[in-house]
C-alpha cells in the first residue's frame, strides 16, 4: 500500500528561469547598432500590417470596446480605428491586428513565432503610459523605448524557442508570445525586478493552449488573434503584480504541480544563449508573400516557374515539392480547405496560386480566389518530399536557411528545371535586397487607409532613426488614428 506524506511547504527561492528573464529585463539595454535599425524596420512593416488587416471585416468585427461606446479617460490607441481603449484590450486588438494577415515578421527554430506580435502589448502600454504621463505633468514616453522593449521581446521569444520545441508537444507558440510580453510589459508600466518574476511565474502558471486550430482539420481565425489574445493577457499579469499580487517562486520546477512536470514531462527549459539582441538583429521579414513562413521560398519558387506554364496546365503530369520536415509538419495537406486561415497554411494551395497568377497576395486566400478549379487540380498533382538537407540546415544556427525547391514534370515526358530558393527575400542573408521593398510593402499598406501626403510622411519618419526615436509614442499612435 502507498504511503502518503506532506508536501514540503518551504518556500524556495525564484525558479532560476524566472530570475534570468527578469535580470535581462530590468537591466538597461546594451543594444547594437543593428538591432535598433531592425527594430525599427520591424515596427514599420508591424504597423503597415495591421494597416492592411482592416481591410478584412473577419478581423475589424474584432475590434473595439466590449460594450459599444465605452469610453477611457486614459487609453491606448488602436492603430486604423478611432478607438482609444483600456492598455488590456488595446492590447488584444494590436496584436490581433498585425498578426491577422500572417504577414508579419517570424523566427524559426525548434519553435517559431511571430515575435512582433508582441508589439500588441508594447504600444499599448507604452501609449497608456505616456498619456498618463502627460496628464501628470511627466515626460511621455519615447519611441525609443518601444524599440528597446521590442529587442528584449524579440530576444527572450527567441531565445526559448530555439531548443524549446512546444509544438512537438501539440502546444502553439503563443505561449513564448505571453511570457515576453508579460517580462516587458511589467517593466514598462514601472515593476521592479521581484514584480517581473511575479508576473513571470503567473505566466507560466497559466500553462499553453493546444495548437489545433492551426492544423487540418481544425484549422480556423482562432490562430489570427490568439497572439493579441496573448498579448492582453500578458498586460494583466503584468497590471496584477504591479498591484501586489503574489508571485509563485516555482511555478516551473514545483514537483509534480510545476511547469516542467505536467507540461515538459519532466524536462526542463533550455537556455542555449545569454539574452541579448541576436534574434532582433536576425528575425526573418515577410516581405513579398503573406503567407505561412516554411511557404516563402515555395512561393518564390512558384512565381518564377509561372512564365513557363501559360497555356500548360493541363499538360502537367505531376509536380515535386521538395521542403524541410517543419514544412510537411506544419502546412502540407490535401483534401477541402475550409477558410482562409486554412489556405494561407497549405503549402499546395500557395504554391498553386504562385503557379497559376504568378503572384501571392492575402486575397487570394479568399473563396474568389478559392473557388477556382484548377487550384485544387493543381493541388491533387503535387508531391510533397523532405530534403533531409534541407532540414538540417534549417536547424544550423549559422544558416537558419527554410529552402523549397519545385521541380514540374508533364505528360509528354518533359519537364521544367528544378527551381530552388534557399533563403527567403526576409532573410538576414538578403536584407540589402529586402529592405527597399520593405519600404514598398509599407506604403502599399497603408494606401486603403492614408492620403498619399501621410503615405510619405510616414515612410520619411521611418527612415530616420533619431527622428523615430525622439518621437512619443502618443504622437506615434495618434497618427496612425482614423
Amino acid at each position: 500500500m502507498e504511503m502518503l506524506t506532506a508536501d514540503e511547504n518551504t518556500r524556495p527561492a525564484p525558479d532560476a528561469a524566472l530570475v534570468a528573464i527578469a535580470d535581462y529585463v530590468a537591466k538597461p539595454p546594451v543594444l547594437s547598432k543593428l538591432a535598433m535599425t531592425t527594430a525599427r524596420h520591424c515596427l514599420m512593416d508591424a504597423l503597415g500590417c495591421a494597416m492592411l488587416a482592416l481591410q478584412y471585416p473577419a478581423c475589424t468585427t474584432l475590434l473595439g470596446p466590449i460594450i459599444p461606446g465605452t469610453m477611457v479617460p486614459i487609453g491606448a490607441r488602436v492603430p486604423g480605428t478611432p478607438y482609444l481603449l483600456d492598455p488590456i484590450l488595446a492590447a488584444f486588438n494590436i496584436g490581433t491586428l498585425i498578426r491577422w494577415l500572417d504577414f508579419n515578421d517570424t523566427w524559426l527554430a525548434a519553435e517559431w513565432g511571430h515575435p512582433s506580435d508582441n508589439l500588441g502589448a508594447i504600444l499599448a502600454v507604452t501609449d497608456y503610459v505616456s498619456r498618463k504621463n502627460l496628464q501628470q505633468g511627466k515626460p511621455p514616453v519615447l519611441v525609443k523605448a518601444v524599440l528597446e522593449a521590442m529587442i528584449k521581446a524579440h530576444e527572450i521569444q527567441g531565445v526559448l524557442a530555439l531548443e524549446n520545441g512546444f509544438n512537438r508537444l501539440g502546444y502553439d507558440h503563443v505561449i513564448l508570445v505571453k511570457i515576453a510580453s508579460t517580462a516587458v510589459a511589467t517593466q514598462l508600466l514601472g515593476g521592479t525586478k521581484s514584480q517581473i518574476v511575479n508576473a513571470l511565474s503567473q505566466a507560466w502558471l497559466d500553462g499553453t493552449c493546444l495548437r489545433a486550430y492551426r492544423h487540418a482539420p481544425n484549422t480556423g481565425s482562432r490562430k489570427s488573434w490568439a497572439a493579441g489574445d496573448a498579448t492582453s493577457r500578458a498586460t494583466r499579469l503584468a497590471w496584477l503584480s504591479l498591484q501586489g499580487e503574489m508571485g509563485y517562486p516555482s511555478a516551473l520546477t514545483a514537483p509534480k504541480w510545476g511547469f516542467n512536470d505536467t507540461v515538459l514531462g519532466g524536462n526542463t527549459l533550455r537556455f542555449p544563449r545569454p539574452f541579448g539582441s541576436y534574434v532582433m538583429e536576425n528575425v526573418l521579414f515577410k516581405i513579398a508573400y503573406p503567407a505561412e513562413f516554411h511557404a516563402q521560398t515555395a512561393v518564390e519558387c512558384a512565381i518564377q516557374l509561372h512564365p513557363l506554364l501559360k497555356d500548360k496546365f493541363n499538360d502537367i503530369e505531376k509536380i515535386i515539392l521538395t521542403t524541410q520536415e517543419s514544412a510537411i509538419r506544419i502546412i502540407s495537406k490535401s483534401g477541402p480547405l475550409h477558410n482562409p486561415a486554412d489556405r494561407d497554411h497549405c503549402l499546395q494551395y500557395m504554391v498553386a496560386v504562385g503557379l497559376l497568377f504568378g503572384e501571392l497576395k492575402a486575397e487570394h486566400y479568399e473563396s474568389d480566389t478559392a473557388n477556382d478549379a484548377r487550384i485544387d487540380s493543381l493541388r491533387a498533382k503535387m508531391v510533397v518530399e523532405e530534403d533531409k538537407q534541407y532540414s538540417r540546415d534549417y536547424l544550423d544556427p549559422d544558416k537558419r536557411s527554410i529552402a523549397n525547391a519545385i521541380e514540374i514534370y508533364f505528360k509528354d515526358g518533359s519537364r521544367t528545371d528544378k527551381v530552388e530558393v534557399a533563403y527567403p527575400i526576409g532573410h538576414n542573408r538578403r536584407r540589402e535586397e529586402g529592405v527597399p521593398l520593405l519600404y514598398q510593402k509599407f506604403k502599399q499598406n497603408l494606401g486603403q487607409q492614408f492620403a498619399a501626403s501621410k503615405i510619405e510622411h510616414f515612410i520619411a519618419l521611418f527612415q530616420d532613426q533619431h527622428a523615430l526615436e525622439t518621437l512619443a509614442v502618443n504622437e506615434l499612435m495618434d497618427g496612425f488614428a482614423c
